[in-house]
């Protein structure tokens, strides 16, 4: 484009017209012989004055048309509509036309590219006082075109708005462009301009070599400073803020030819290069903008230098040359002092005597190999110092390029001791329980498989151990001092197991044992017992003492087993026999197992489906005063009828429903039935209060407890305080925030709030004082051993006192006998239930036993 203002051409040719014809007038004027003299006086002054001014005028334009021409780019005037006013020599020259072909014309007649519009941001720019620039094409007479940049300034001629344009020729600086752009590209030096954040902005393909960036990689991924070691000349590592091109840019200066080694850290090799470095400054700053780095390679010119043994030590790399046909072996200083050898290896069969067997025999066949064929390597070896420990080490080697009979091999070695070290910690790790240091449950699995897969040793034994009631210490003493108790257990089971055996933590409190047992058949029951007996001290732990014991099982390959996780599963199932027989003993898989285990399965089968089925009835206990035996509360118990396993009392199934988590849809249930048939007792006119329901702790934990007993109660239309709920200690020991909302959203629906056997558990009494309770329930394990048992005696008079003096109320379950009755009630207990009274009975029943017995005052119904 070429554009500026100035004024229109009618302005122009119109004024030196109206001078000439006012001059002409005052002469005339002058010729009159009539005029007065004072009037021709002043007419002779302006007259004078008007010459002076025309000569005055004709001197400037020709000092205007002078410099006009004399500048050596094109200039334009232009007027405010884009029309061009006047055009200098060198404008006339670039065009190749005539002045009169241009002046007069459009701006189009010198770029006829230029938009319809492009005047618009000419006049935003000039109209705010700015210059103008952009680079445009502009066309000679002949049609050809050429690249300027147009300077546009706008000023005022003659009382119009107009514009001065002055247009650069860019040919010739297109041209050197290109050619630099060539010389970029095709010089052997690597190249590479960054700018000042270090973003590297253009590399030629010379650098892209010289860092060996492979082919569709990030080059600011690759060359970014964590990948690369950098070492000066006297071999040390340089920091970030040491490298030239940051010092370029920090300080402006230029730095030639600067030695440096570069260390890739992937591909673990080293360059030296000579650096230069160039820093560009941006038009107008006093700061680069951007550094230019031309590298050269001169790692051959280093190779024996004492400066390259330098930056390899420090590396861990050491450089290595075997002349094949004098057998003359050449080592720098660091691969020497790597293979540690005195006096230092001479010959390739003095080098391979630092490594280990069959390491050695590893790196002679490629030394054979790269002779032969010219094959390079890559080995990693394990060697042994004279007199000192082993170490690991890298071989790199290749025969010597362009020699067919490769009679020189050369190569690197690295020091990898510490990496190889650290590899083999990280894989212990990974297959390490980081509580106890034993194996995990991934690698004892491995390791299982792998035996099992050998012949010679698949006559194998596993004992599953897991450590009784060590989840109630757990949850009383916290979990810090949970995971020190099982770190100290771990190192019981290894005193026990010794050297026989590989241990595992295979999760929580369970571990895992693997023998051989092909040498001798009774060692896993030998185990076994020896880790029985070193359980049979005390544990202590923050000043309490302990008594946790183990339940181990036991399963042998082939007969129990022929895989890891079939083995295993044998293993668990004998464990959990060895629990259920009352724990701290070892069982062993049996065929009888195996079938009660698939009972379990059907078991838990059967159950997932019960509830949608309508399997599930409820029959209620009476509860009584004890004083005369009138009715005042009744306990529910779930009844489970199945058409294929039969009648199904809770004992069968409600513990392998809380272990499944099947409870928490089985509890729902037994809420919502027992709620509607406190519903249905009041519309027969049954004078009943109350209806407890009894809830497992996992139904606090799985569930949105509250709601559900909301949703219960609104379905059935029954008050809150028409309903009790039961639950065990384990609710209580569990303490989490949330359990302790649901309990008080409960209290304020009005819903009773009962601890069933208490005194079974870890009873802790702190809860009782924090937890909105209204009663207790005495276990029945107690009431049947009284009055002649002392323990149960003195159990039974503790919770008594503990409710009497907290203001809770007290039932006792499982009252057989009139002695017991007797005993409660001299014990201040008032309310009771068990055989003495009634079982279980369907609802019509119980409705006719509360009549049969009196006014029906409270109701409880549990699972």
């Amino acid at each position: 484009m070429s554009s500026a203002p100035q004024a229109p051409a009618a302005t122009r040719s119109s004024a030196p017209e109206e001078t000439a014809a006012t001059l002409a007038a005052l002469e005339h004027s002058l010729l009159d012989p009539a005029l007065p003299e004072s009037t021709r006086v002043l007419l002779e002054r302006a007259r004078d004055a008007l010459v002076a001014s025309i000569d005055e005028a004709r001197t400037a334009r020709q000092n205007y048309r002078a410099l006009f021409d004399a500048v050596p780019d094109p200039v334009s005037i232009i007027a405010w509509d884009g029309t061009v006013l006047d055009l200098n020599k060198a404008g006339m020259a670039a065009y190749k036309r005539p002045r009169a072909e241009i002046v007069g014309q459009p701006i189009h007649v010198l770029n006829p590219d230029l938009p319809r519009d492009h005047m618009g941001p000419v006049h935003d720019a000039l109209t705010r006082g700015d210059t103008y620039v952009v680079e445009v094409t502009n066309m000679r007479a002949d049609g050809t075109r050429f690249p300027v940049e147009v300077h546009s300034a706008a000023f005022d001629h003659e009382g119009e708005r107009c514009m001065v344009a002055v247009a650069r020729d860019l040919s010739g600086r297109h041209d050197a462009e290109l050619r630099y752009r060539e010389l970029m590209e095709t010089i052997d030096r690597g190249i590479l301009v960054r700018n000042a954040d270090q973003r590297i902005v253009y590399a030629n393909p010379a650098a892209i070599r010289l860092f060996e960036v492979e082919e569709g990689l990030s080059l600011d991924e690759e060359l970014r400073p964590e990948r690369w070691k950098v070492f000066d000349e006297h071999g040390r590592e340089l920091t970030e803020p040491q490298l030239p091109s940051m010092r370029a840019l920090q300080t402006g200066e230029f730095s030639a030819s600067a030695v440096l080694g570069f260390y890739n850290c992937r591909l673990r090799r080293l360059r030296w290069m000579s650096v230069t470095t160039v820093p560009q400054f941006a038009a107008g700053s006093h700061r680069p903008h951007q550094v230019l780095s031309l590298f050269s390679d001169v790692t051959e010119l280093k190779r024996d230098s004492a400066l390259f043994d330098r930056a390899q030590a420090l590396a861990h790399i050491g450089g290595w040359e075997w002349d094949t046909g004098r057998n003359h072996l050449h080592l720098t200083a660091e691969a020497r002092h790597i293979l540690g050898a005195h006096p230092a290896p001479e010959t390739v069969d003095d080098m391979l005597a630092c490594l280990r067997d069959p390491d050695r025999h590893r790196l002679r066949s490629a030394l054979d190999h790269a002779v032969s064929s010219g094959r390079s390597f890559d080995l990693e070896l394990q060697g042994q110092q004279m007199e000192g420990p082993s170490f690991w080490v890298r071989f790199i080697g290749e025969a010597e390029p362009g020699n067919p009979i490769g009679s020189r091999i050369t190569g690197t070695l690295q020091d990898i001791t510490e990496r190889r070290r650290s590899e083999e910690s990280l894989r212990m790790q990974a297959r390490s329980d980081a509580l106890t240091g034993l194996l995990n449950r991934d690698a004892v699995l491995h390791e299982l498989e792998t035996r099992l897969d050998d012949p010679r040793r698949s006559t194998l034994a596993v004992l599953y151990i897991d450590l009784d009631r060590f989840k109630v210490v757990n949850d009383v003493l916290g979990h810090a001092a949970g995971d020190r108790l099982l770190a100290s257990a771990a190192r019981r089971i290894q005193r026990a197991v010794g050297h026989e055996g590989l241990i595992a933590r295979f999760g929580g409190d369970e571990f895992l044992v693997v023998c051989d047992c092909g040498d001798e058949p009774q060692r896993p029951e030998r185990l076994a017992d020896a880790i029985l007996e070193i359980f049979a001290d005390s544990f202590r732990m923050d000043g309490e003492e302990f008594s946790i014991t183990a339940s181990i099982g036991i399963a042998q390959s082939p007969i129990d087993g022929l895989r890891s996780q079939q083995l295993i599963q044998s293993a668990d199932v004998a464990m959990y026999d060895s629990k259920r027989r009352g724990r701290n003993g070892w069982q062993s898989f049996t065929p009888e197992l195996a079938e009660q285990q698939l009972h379990r399965l059907q078991l838990e089968t059967h159950l997932r489906r019960a509830v949608g089925n309508e399997e599930f009835h409820l029959v209620y206990q009476p509860q009584v005063r004890l004083t005369d035996g009138a009715v005042v509360s009744a306990e529910a118990l779930i009844r489970w009828r199945n058409q294929s396993l039969g009648e199904m009392r809770p004992a069968r199934f409600i513990d392998h429903a809380e272990t499944t988590g099947d409870i928490v849809g089985i509890g729902g249930w037994v809420l919502r039935e027992a709620c509607q048939q406190m519903r249905r007792w009041r519309n027969d006119g049954l004078g009943i209060e109350r209806i407890a329901v009894n809830v497992s702790y996992r139904q606090f934990l799985g569930e949105d407890l509250a709601s559900s007993v909301a949703a219960a109660l609104a379905e059935s239309g029954i008050p809150g305080s028409a309903l009790e709920l039961e639950f065990t200690e384990r609710v209580l020991i569990e303490d989490v925030p949330d359990t302790l909302r649901t309990f008080e959203i409960l209290r304020d629906l009005g819903v009773v709030l009962t601890i069933d056997d208490f005194g079974e558990g870890y009873s802790a009494l702190n809860y009782l004082r924090r937890l909105p309770i209204h009663g207790l329930k005495l276990s029945q394990l107690f009431v049947q051993g009284v009055p002649h048992n002392q323990s149960d005696v003195a159990v039974c008079q503790a919770v008594t006192g503990i409710a009497r003096s907290l203001g809770l109320g007290l039932v006792a379950e499982g009252v057989e006998t009139e002695l017991q009755r007797r005993f409660l009630l001299d014990l201040g207990v008032e309310t009771g239930q068990g055989f003495l009274f009634s079982a279980g009975l369907v609802p019509d029943a119980f409705r006719q036993y509360c009549l049969a017995r009196g006014a029906a005052m409270d109701m409880t119904a549990t699972l």
